[in-house]
């Protein structure tokens, strides 16, 4: 099967980390082969971070739809505006393929392509197509997911599983056991890119109903949004458990690693670096995410035996304080759900994808679905 593409690899992707770190992790992947990357991205997109500093940039306007009819108005002739931009931008270089990662910054320049007939790859990373790629769907060689179901993918298109690439320092933890806690209990407290203000209300309010002799086995740390950061600190307050609060945390790499336990919503890159660093988590889907896609993706660690499902409604201070002592009390389940966890990663996601692509450029014929 030929893995080699005449011309550069256009990314298409903006927005949220989410669809950035997937792209940008394939832009590592291709560039270890010496093949040429550029990036297009909206004009709010942030470049590649370190080390693809020197990947070309082009920006073409786009938009998220509103809610109301002139905020949707407005978004169709910017992203039709965007197009334009992106056809004269593909013109020009005369790509070999166009990956797009979903989200509406990636619209104009993957409807270009496919008006232009260059080879298109959808990158989906969730486990419900999300609502930019299922509107490109139809015109995509392939597209690439990241969980072995993923509901609302075209019957006629061909798709394969390569999963979802993760940040370098994540990857690096694929191989570092998971060591069950012994007299401490290390948690990991997270709120993805929404940010949660529930955490901040709900674990202090269990830890509250945990016995003195439980709280002072804890170790927690914790993302809590800015405005909601004292109301955190004063639940913890004469609590006699350890807690560190932050709004941001730049290790996540070296925290994820040295915690026991996760408690965090179920993004996609959520999902994919708990599995790929082994660690169990328990997972509160973000209730106003696109299609329910949170619980979707959940869903889908915890039949691999890697996490716990708490949906928003049942997410109590009662129920959480129930889970964590028994944890405390028998932290075998954690051990087998940092295995069932690690079961479900694809730690070579990138490389995978890398070919996938490249192989969708050649016009290889891609293993997925029939046409």
């Amino acid at each position: 099967m030929s893995r080699s593409a005449q011309g550069t690899i256009v990314l298409a992707a903006g927005g949220t980390g989410g669809h950035l770190f997937p792209a940008e992790a394939l832009a590592r992947a291709l560039r270890a082969r010496d093949l040429p990357v550029a990036l297009v991205t909206d004009t709010r997109g942030q470049a590649f971070g370190e080390g693809l500093t020197d990947i070309p940039v082009h920006r073409v306007s786009a938009g998220t739809p509103g809610r109301s009819l002139i905020s949707k108005a407005r978004t169709v002739l910017t992203l039709l505006a965007g197009s334009m931009q992106a056809r004269r931008i593909l013109k020009d270089m005369k790509p070999a393929v166009v990956v797009g990662f979903g989200g509406y910054p990636s619209v104009p320049t993957v409807f270009a392509a496919q008006r232009l007939g260059i080879p298109v790859v959808l990158h989906e990373q969730n486990a419900v197509m999300g609502r930019a790629n299922k509107l490109l769907a139809g015109g995509a060689r392939l597209i690439a997911t990241s969980f072995p179901a993923v509901a609302g993918l075209p019957r006629h298109v061909a798709s394969v599983r390569t999963g979802n690439p993760v940040r370098p320092a994540i990857l690096a933890l694929a191989d570092r056991p998971y060591t069950p806690p012994g007299g401490t209990l290390s948690i990991l407290v997270t709120g993805g890119s929404q940010g949660a203000s529930v955490f901040s209300t709900i674990l202090p309010a269990a830890v509250a109903r945990l016995s003195p002799e439980h709280r002072l086995r804890l170790r927690i740390k914790q993302q809590a949004r800015p405005e909601t950061m004292e109301q955190a600190r004063e639940g913890y307050a004469g609590l006699g458990v350890e807690v560190e609060l932050a709004p941001f945390f730049r290790d996540m790499a070296g925290r994820l690693d040295a915690c026991h336990l996760a408690i965090c919503r179920s993004g996609a890159g959520t999902v994919a670096e708990l599995a790929v660093a082994g660690r169990p988590a328990i997972l509160v889907p973000y209730p106003q995410a696109m299609d329910d896609h949170q619980t979707a993706n959940a869903k889908a660690l915890v039949d691999a035996g890697g996490a716990w499902l708490m949906p928003h409604a049942q997410f109590t201070a009662e129920a959480l304080a129930e889970r964590l002592a028994a944890f405390l009390e028998d932290p075998a389940p954690l051990a087998l759900a940092a295995a069932g966890a690690r079961s479900f990663a694809i730690p070579d996601a990138a490389e995978r994808l890398a070919d996938a692509v490249l192989d969708a450029a050649s016009g290889a014929v891609p293993l997925g679905r029939a046409a």
